[in-house]
């Protein structure tokens, strides 16, 4: 039987989602006045979001089947289709990605005035190149999606970012390519060993035909464009640069949703495709995850950028996702997968926040604050809730995310689970202190009530760009089954199929092949 659901309602819902954003794009090449520009951008956005809603009522939480498939040949010799449809894993970052995807048409609404066209038509096809990322079940079609993805971000960052921003998006797409050739090798030999078909949940299911040794490679290959996309330790050096000189609503998906696909990645290939060289792996890349969220913990006491402190801690919390995946137990996969979505939220509000202030200052250096507390009281105490959902205060999205991954963490190595805890307390330290500088410390007189920069606070715009965020921040936080019961039977499954491999009889095999390579 087809581990697939064809679609539930009639009509073609996730191409309608994919592409309706590429509507948008190609419709404002034929719109000349800015203010137009920005409506439709939003009219769009909105639209996007609202065609896929009728996916959460519609999806069928107790299976793990693929949902909503659309599959038509496309290039028949080459066995080539346009195969698209989503799971429990996959289907609350199509919301996320288009919650963002309007976020960032709002927050940019004063901030972009140079090529307002352009910007808005990259944003646009970002969106439609991640959505398809989400929903590709063909691997071409992914590649497609995955490579797409690049041009528009790096234009962002390159066209529209700060004084060194030619060197971070330079930096970014040549960190990204590499890896994404090295996947697309290990694509071509799968598409061979497979017996020439680039059906995703057909490979997923013969990964019994493939040998250790070619699981191994693939392993490797597919690790190399993961890991540069997560970021993970140490091939993360990409992503601070990437941050700081982006535009806010370039920052909000990277943090948001782009660096969410390598461990995207992780769940859709490596552990069902290839779940003997994952097994093999795991041990390793728990200690790298570790050692990301001690680091990055670490490294932003040192920051002196507002924006560089927060994409750093995106480094450690991103170890926490990698550390639940790889413990391969439930409770670490569905906290990791929960987390991914918890720090799209916390982190993609913390840079509209930094944005909003952005454009009041025009400075990211923290010591150029001070007493914002008095200034700005609503955003002080916006601020406040999301500095500790990112430390995971009780009652707050952090909190049960990574509550469940240090619970699986335990689960499969005690002693890695124990120095992943040490990065809770770096991670509430750096934060709290970044918080008392801001707002707490002395103020600046060029920015206090007497000083000749007023500091507005937040405006009625700037409230509801941020609203959304803050409610997914109590309502994961007090009720978070509401999400992970769509992941349940989908996460249930790959853990089953783990568990089916040899792996685990094979050691002196797998010994035996490590000590030949070297």
């Amino acid at each position: 039987m087809e581990d697939i659901i064809y679609n539930q309602l009639g009509y073609s819902i996730l191409s309608w989602t994919v592409f309706l954003p590429v509507v948008g794009a190609v419709l404002l090449l034929f719109v000349r006045n800015a203010a137009a520009v920005r409506w439709t951008t939003l009219l769009f956005t909105i639209a996007t979001f609202f065609v896929a809603f009728p996916i959460l009522g519609n999806f069928d939480k107790t299976t793990h089947k693929m949902q909503f498939v659309e599959k038509s040949p496309w290039i028949p010799s080459w066995g080539i289709n346009y195969f698209i449809g989503i799971d429990g894993i996959s289907v609350l970052f199509i919301f996320l990605t288009t919650i963002l995807s309007i976020l960032c048409v709002l927050v940019s609404w004063k901030s972009i005035e140079n090529k307002v066209k352009e910007f808005h038509i990259a944003i646009l096809t970002l969106e439609a190149g991640m959505l398809g990322v989400f929903v590709a079940l063909d691997f071409f079609l992914f590649y497609l999606f995955w490579e797409a993805m690049l041009i528009p971000m790096f234009l962002l960052i390159g066209v529209w970012g700060g004084k060194n921003r030619l060197y971070a998006a330079i930096k970014f797409f040549l960190y990204t390519l590499v890896g994404s050739v090295l996947m697309l090798v290990g694509i071509v030999v799968l598409y061979f060993a497979g017996g020439k078909t680039l059906d995703i949940l057909a490979l997923s299911n013969m990964h019994a035909q493939f040998p250790f040794q070619l699981q191994f490679w693939l392993f490797l290959a597919f690790f190399a464009a993961f890991a540069v996309k997560v970021p993970m330790f140490p091939v993360h050096t990409w992503l601070p640069d990437a941050h700081t000189e982006a535009p806010t609503a370039g920052s909000v998906i990277l943090a948001g949703v782009l660096i969410k696909m390598g461990a995207y990645g992780f769940l859709r290939f490596s552990m069902p495709m290839l779940p003997d060289a994952t097994k093999f792996f795991m041990v390793p890349i728990m200690v790298l995850s570790v050692v990301a969220i001690i680091y990055g913990a670490l490294v932003c006491f040192a920051q002196k950028d507002f924006k560089r402190l927060i994409a750093y801690s995106s480094v450690s919390h991103m170890g926490y996702v990698t550390l639940g995946l790889f413990a391969l137990n439930t409770q670490g996969v569905e906290g990791g997968i929960l987390q991914m979505l918890n720090h799209g939220i916390i982190t993609g509000a913390m840079f509209l926040m930094i944005g909003i202030i952005y454009e009041r200052t025009h400075t990211r250096v923290i010591a150029d604050y001070g007493g914002f507390a008095k200034i700005v009281p609503w955003y002080a105490g916006l601020f406040m809730i999301l500095t500790f959902a990112s430390i995971g205060l009780p009652a707050t999205n952090g909190f049960i995310g990574e509550f469940l991954i240090m619970f699986g963490a335990f689960k499969a190595k005690k002693i890695l689970g124990v120095f992943a805890a040490t990065g809770i307390i770096l991670g509430a330290g750096y934060m709290l202190w970044l918080y008392q500088r801001i707002f707490f410390q002395e103020a600046n007189p060029d920015y206090d009530a007497g000083g000749h920069h007023h500091v507005r606070d937040l405006d009625l715009r700037e409230v509801i760009t941020l609203v959304p965020l803050f409610v997914f921040v109590f309502w994961i936080g007090f009720y978070p089954n509401t999400f992970l019961e769509y992941m349940h039977a989908s996460v249930e499954h790959l853990i089953q199929g783990m568990e089916l491999t040899a792996v685990a009889g094979n050691e002196n095999m797998i010994a035996k092949y490590i000590m030949e390579i070297f």
